[in-house]
C-alpha cells in the first residue's frame, strides 16, 4: 500500500470532497442520482467507499510492518442515505496481527453513522510449492486507448458492444457493460492511492451489472471487493460484468476488476429494485 496525501497538480479531474476544519465537505461530483431527479442532496456510493477506504488505509499504515500487508477484501455497507453535508470518517483497528489485520471504518454525519466498511489485509509471502486448479482467466476487455480522455467533471469511460466512449447514452442497451475509472482525486489536493482508487470503483459494480435499456433500475445496499494485488498507480482501473442473477425485485451482480496489466480481483453487490425511477448511468454511482 502506498502512502496517502501527496499533492496533486492543478488541472486534475474534479474531486469528491475537500477538507475543512477536519471535516470532509462534499463537492458537486459526490452527488448521487438516487435521491431523485436532482440528487436531493444524497452522497453517491463511490464517494462513500473512497472516503472510508482513505480512513482505513491510513489506520493500516500506523501499524508496524505495514509494508508487508496487502488489502485483500473491502466490504461496504450502505444502510442509510448519506447526505451532502460535512462528514467524518473514523477507523478502528480490530486486529493488528503478524499475518492478518482487520480494520473497521464508519462514516459519521451529524453524530449518526450512515455507512460502515471493513478492510482485511493479509501478509504477503512466497508462492506455494504445490499445484492447484485455477481455471481460465476472467474474460476482460482491452483497456481503453490511452488518448481517450473522459470529461474531467465526470471522469469515467463506458463500454458495451461498440467499444469505449465517454458518452453513457451510447451504451443504454442490454449488452454486457464495462467501465473505466482514470485516476482522479478523492479529496481535493490529494493524489489517490491505488487502494483508494480501486475502493471507489467497488461501488460501481452496481452500475456495471444493473445498467440496462432504461438506465440503472436497481440500487445496491453493499459492495464487496476482493483483490490479489493493487492496480498500477495512476493508470486507471476497469470493471466488467461477469454475472447477474435476479428474482422478485432482488439481484446480485458480480464483476471482474482489471487494469492495463490484467485482472486483479472481483466485486459483488446485493441490490433491490428502485420503484421510484431509473437513474441515468452517469449518476448511478
Amino acid at each position: 500500500m502506498s502512502c496517502a496525501g501527496t499533492p496533486v497538480d492543478h488541472g486534475q479531474p474534479a474531486a469528491f470532497f475537500r477538507v475543512d476544519g477536519g471535516l470532509f465537505v462534499p463537492l458537486p461530483r459526490a452527488t448521487s442520482g438516487w435521491g431523485g431527479p436532482d440528487g436531493a442532496g444524497q452522497l453517491r456510493g463511490t464517494a462513500v467507499s473512497g472516503l472510508l477506504a482513505r480512513a482505513a488505509e491510513r489506520a493500516a499504515h500506523e501499524l508496524e510492518g505495514a509494508e508487508r500487508f496487502r488489502p485483500v477484501r473491502w466490504t461496504l455497507d450502505l444502510f442509510r442515505p448519506g447526505a451532502m453535508v460535512p462528514s467524518t470518517a473514523q477507523a478502528t483497528i480490530v486486529r493488528g496481527g503478524r499475518r492478518l489485520r482487520l480494520i473497521d471504518a464508519v462514516l459519521l454525519q451529524e453524530g449518526t453513522t450512515v455507512a460502515r466498511a471493513t478492510l482485511l489485509l493479509l501478509a504477503t509471502g512466497g508462492p506455494s510449492s504445490g499445484t492447484t486448479w485455477a481455471g481460465p482467466l476472467p474474460d476482460t476487455p482491452e483497456a481503453p486507448p490511452a488518448d481517450l480522455e473522459p470529461d474531467p467533471v465526470e471522469p469515467i469511460l463506458y463500454r458495451s458492444d461498440d467499444g469505449w466512449s465517454d458518452d453513457p447514452r451510447a451504451h443504454t442497451n442490454d449488452a454486457r457493460k464495462a467501465v473505466w475509472f482514470p485516476a482522479a482525486p478523492l479529496v481535493e489536493g490529494e493524489d489517490p492511492t491505488p487502494f483508494e482508487h480501486v475502493a471507489v470503483l467497488a461501488d460501481a459494480a452496481n452500475l456495471t451489472s444493473s445498467w440496462g435499456t432504461r438506465g440503472v433500475e436497481f440500487i445496491n445496499a453493499d459492495a464487496t471487493l476482493t483483490l490479489t494485488r493493487l492496480p498500477a498507480h495512476g493508470e486507471g482501473v476497469g470493471m466488467i460484468a461477469t454475472s447477474r442473477v435476479e428474482s422478485d425485485g432482488l439481484a446480485t451482480g458480480t464483476t471482474t476488476v482489471f487494469d492495463r496489466h490484467g485482472p486483479l480481483g472481483s466485486a459483488v453487490v446485493s441490490t433491490l429494485a428502485n420503484g421510484r425511477h431509473a437513474v441515468d448511468p452517469s449518476r448511478a454511482r
